[in-house]
């Protein structure tokens, strides 16, 4: 049985942050976030790491990233670019954010043919969270149309410097995902609530625990062609929508509204911590410090 992939999405600019976050050593010898996830992955029993950036930062990447993992774990390169998209559709002149998320996985097609999960390049999820990940991608194995997401509980995953985006969660007595809503500005208030603004710029109260996609999914080869069905879709009603972006929880929930897939969500107690903002990095490093001196990670990971 193949192992299952660890397709890590790092396209992102990192526009908040300030820079090339994707790069930023956090860790007591300069490791990054996705070093941490690549570690933990593979001790879970991932066999190989596709990444999704831009072709304009690929010589930093492979330089500063992939060349530590030689070696150490099989790595791809795939890459995110506005004109990657489907025959009889080209990207308007005055586009300039890209497609979202699910366009980014799209591009491993060619690359994936396992059960693979999708994670974000600078979120840390925890070594628990690949454990119970890897466990159910082997369950998927050779299966169509049925996938998974490890949920954390809201109150978890905030920022102290700022909004974050997440996707809020309703399930069934399964614990299958009913639908998933991406939200993309959630705060804690001043009174300790957790609240977003929704489509009307109205706030909202949110329950502590509410289960939210922190975009650690684990889908089968099966999903890229609903993917493709789905973008069509999609650049139909927005592609002269300059601000429109392909999320995955925007396919998840059609595929679940239509009867065609059910997503598993898998509960984690994990507490998220990542670089939504410049001002997260120290708390960031300082988590990491306290992880390595209690013996979760050796100080020096390669």
């Amino acid at each position: 049985m193949s192992k299952p992939t660890l397709f890590v999405l790092a396209a992102g600019m990192g526009s908040r942050y300030g820079g090339l976050k994707q790069l930023d050593g956090l860790g007591p010898n300069g490791e990054t976030i996705m070093d941490y996830s690549i570690f933990d992955a593979a001790r879970a029993g991932f066999g190989k790491v596709v990444f999704v950036i831009r072709k304009s930062f690929e010589e930093d990447f492979r330089t500063k990233i992939v060349s530590k993992y030689q070696g150490f774990i099989p790595v791809e390169i795939v890459f995110q670019d506005l004109d990657s998209l489907p025959a009889g559709f080209s990207c308007p002149p005055d586009r300039q954010k890209p497609w979202g998320t699910n366009h980014a996985v799209l591009m491993g097609k060619d690359v994936i043919k396992e059960a693979f999960a999708v994670i974000n390049a600078d979120d840390f999820y925890g070594r628990e969270s690949y454990v119970v990940l890897a466990r159910a991608l082997n369950e998927m194995q050779g299966k169509n149309n049925q996938y998974c997401m490890v949920g954390y509980r809201i109150g978890n995953t905030l920022s102290e410097s700022g909004s974050v985006a997440r996707g809020i969660c309703q399930t069934d007595q399964n614990d299958c995902l009913t639908t998933v809503v991406e939200r993309t500005w959630i705060i804690r208030d001043q009174d300790g609530l957790v609240k977003f603004k929704d489509e009307n710029e109205q706030l909202v109260t949110v329950e502590e625990n509410a289960p939210v996609s922190m975009n650690m999914w684990g889908f089968t080869p099966d999903y890229f062609d609903h993917s493709e069905a789905n973008f069509i879709e999609f650049l139909n009603e927005n592609i002269n929508n300059p601000k429109a972006e392909f999320y995955i929880p925007w396919v998840v929930n059609n595929l679940i509204n239509q009867g065609k897939a059910a997503c598993k969500v898998l509960d984690t107690p994990a507490k998220w911590f990542g670089v939504t903002y410049a001002e997260d990095r120290p708390t960031v490093v300082s988590k990491i410090k306290d992880l390595v001196e209690a013996g979760e990670y050796p100080s020096k990971l390669w």
